[in-house]
């Protein structure tokens, strides 16, 4: 059997868990999903090409790296930390205009100018006079409108029971009908035509403006990190990994650049002469782990083939599918064991070593 291996040393890297937020925790290895991704994207893949993987590696130490975190609230308020104009209100992107910030905790206003640094005055007395407009359409709508329908709805019900009084008597309704017809069509107007002038006027241009809140989250990043990626898959992916590994720039963020130590196709030797343990911490396939597998191959840990291998266990993505219904990605979980210092008793069916005696188990 032949399988791609790759040796790769990074200076730093974030394999990040997927579930953090404030801080952003990694994985000790990547992910099989980051791998898969790195490597269709250096082959120019635009869909997914069956592949097996052993990762396997070390790191020197680990420390947190703090970054500051920009995030869109919700809603528009008056008195949240960035205030900001967008030429697209569609959409959030980096393409806005700042208009001014607060400098305070709390008690700022924008619209009031309580303790605010303006940064775009021409915005900020936009940003005012919209508001300015929404209080006088509030008051216009108070105290002219609602007295107005309020009066239609009066006559719409006053309508409704002369009509069933008519009926009652075996009298025509038509001008009745007309009338509650005609009525009802005012209302409709009144109501659009307001609609449609706050929308125009007050709602879609203020919606162009947006608080843009910045706070200080964290990376957790691995240093001197050294992996060791064995992928198993068709002669024809084998053939492209050798073509293009060299356009493998990182693997994790895009800022984790890769210096890859080697490339090449490897021999997977299906027989075991003597003991083999790994000096790397490793991926494993938990049921491997715990029940051998068809083939009676077991790991353990050195020198202890009456016990379990321990670590820590992770369920780790590898490919996904598209939904049919909502478009979002499916993941397939893989469940291992992050461990080291382990050995195995034999090879067969995904547990090898190939001719440099790396421990390769393909998941």
């Amino acid at each position: 059997m032949k399988a791609f291996r790759l040796i790769i040393k990074q200076t730093s890297a974030n394999y990040r868990k997927p579930e953090t937020i404030k801080n952003k925790m990694t994985y000790p290895l990547p992910p099989f999903s980051t791998v898969i991704g790195a490597l269709h994207n250096a082959c120019g893949y635009t869909e997914y090409k069956e592949m097996n993987l052993s990762i396997q590696g070390k790191y020197e130490s680990m420390h947190r790296e703090p970054y500051t975190d920009y995030c869109f609230l919700n809603r528009l308020e008056d008195d949240r930390g960035i205030l900001v104009w967008l030429p697209n209100a569609s959409f959030f992107s980096n393409a806005f205009v700042r208009v001014a910030h607060t400098q305070k905790s709390q008690g700022n206003s924008f619209r009031k100018g309580v303790t605010i640094q303006v940064e775009n005055q021409n915005l900020l007395d936009e940003y005012r006079r919209l508001k300015d407009l929404n209080d006088s359409i509030t008051e216009f709508k108070k105290t002219r409108l609602n007295p107005v329908l309020a009066l239609i709805k009066k006559r719409k019900k006053t309508l409704k029971e002369k009509k069933k009084v008519r009926k009652q008597e075996g009298l025509d309704c038509t001008a009745v009908l007309t009338r509650e017809n005609e009525l009802k069509e005012i209302e409709k107007q009144i109501k659009e035509r307001f609609e449609k002038y706050k929308y125009e006027n007050y709602t879609e241009p203020l919606s162009h403006f947006r608080n843009l809140v910045k706070s200080v989250k964290y990376y957790e990043i691995l240093n001197n990190i050294e992996l060791v990626i064995h992928v198993q898959a068709s002669d024809e992916v084998l053939h492209d990994l050798e073509e293009h590994w060299t356009d493998i720039k990182s693997i994790g963020r895009s800022e984790d650049m890769v210096d890859v130590q080697e490339a090449k196709i490897v021999e997977l030797q299906e027989k075991l002469n003597k003991e083999v343990n790994n000096i790397y911490s490793a991926y494993i396939d938990y049921d491997t782990i715990k029940r051998g597998n068809s083939e009676g191959v077991r790991i353990y840990p050195l020198g202890r083939k009456d016990k379990y291998v321990r670590g820590t266990v992770y369920y780790l993505n590898k490919n996904y599918e598209i939904s049919p219904e909502n478009g979002k990605r499916i993941f397939q979980k893989k469940k291992v064991v992050y461990t080291s210092n382990y050995e195995i008793n034999k090879v067969g069916e995904n547990v090898y070593i190939d001719e440099d005696e790396y421990i390769v188990n393909f998941i």
